[in-house]
């Protein structure tokens, strides 16, 4: 944790201003009327307000028209597909500076869960290879995103989980804007910038402490596995389970609210 610590802390030492921003190749004037009941099938439209349903609807036709999508073993990707999915990438940028994942040139789309090959050092530095199944990736070495359809189109129906793998996958793209896999995406504001390197770091080793000792946090204990995968998780929960968040994590959640200038606790308030 103290060299993550480091990073963050000569990240924020050279900050220098916003990252560039990238226009995307083709927009639509209008959203098609046939994909709205996808986008009307997902609990948390229903939540925004017009303007931010507007603003989602035109995020997510750039999401779709400038990106690649792939099906995997065989899988069909359909305009249902990539709406659904596109829509849920579409809500963390409602109210940032995003440049619409430029970080992202491809999605490939698995029809359910998919192997990826790990490589581990064990005991006396034994290296044991073998194959792990996972409902996402999000590459920092290449523009691509690898989603499970059926991960995919039931995070986005069950909006009370506090599991995303779409939400997931893109806030870790969000994490890598800045060429860094660290937890900590680009922040314009230097206070901002120090307020989240103290703050996300003491949320990151409480979760921690509390996995060791077995306890139950709202949070998934898959965010204990490094700051990187702590953003991505806690992410996931600010946006499909903030009331809880603003409860048992407040500074976390401020954070959380500050960066993607939404409050997702005060639209279920309302």
């Amino acid at each position: 944790m103290l060299d993550s610590l480091l990073r963050l802390l000569r990240k924020l030492a050279t900050f220098v201003g916003s990252p560039r921003r990238d226009a995307p190749a083709n927009i639509r004037r209008d959203f098609p009327t046939g994909w709205l009941p996808w986008v009307e099938a997902l609990p948390f439209y229903q939540g925004l307000d017009e303007e931010e349903k507007k603003h989602l609807l035109s995020i997510t036709c750039v999401i779709v028209d400038n990106k690649i999508w792939s099906g995997m073993d065989g899988f069909d990707v359909t305009d249902e597909v990539k709406v659904t999915i596109a829509a849920q990438a579409a809500l963390p940028l409602l109210r940032i500076e995003h440049q619409f994942y430029r970080g992202v040139d491809e999605i490939l789309i698995h029809p359910t869960t998919y192997k990826v090959s790990t490589r581990n050092i064990g005991p006396g530095g034994v290296v044991v290879e073998g194959k792990t199944e996972v409902l996402g990736t999000a590459h920092s070495d290449i523009n691509i995103v690898v989603l499970s359809w059926q991960s995919a189109r039931q995070g986005g129906t069950n909006w009370e989980d506090g599991r995303n793998v779409v939400i997931h996958e893109f806030a870790h793209k969000l994490d890598m804007l800045d060429d860094y896999v660290d937890g900590t995406p680009p922040i314009n504001c230097r206070d901002q910038y120090a307020a989240w390197v103290r703050i996300m770091t003491k949320e990151y080793e409480k979760l921690v402490s509390m996995d060791k000792k077995g306890k139950k946090t709202v949070l998934s204990k898959y965010g204990a596995t490094n700051p990187a995968e702590f953003f991505a998780v806690s992410t996931e929960a600010f946006f499909e389970k903030p009331r809880q968040i603003r409860k048992k994590h407040p500074e976390l959640y401020e954070q959380l609210r500050a960066y993607f200038n939404q409050d997702p606790a005060a639209r279920l308030d309302h």
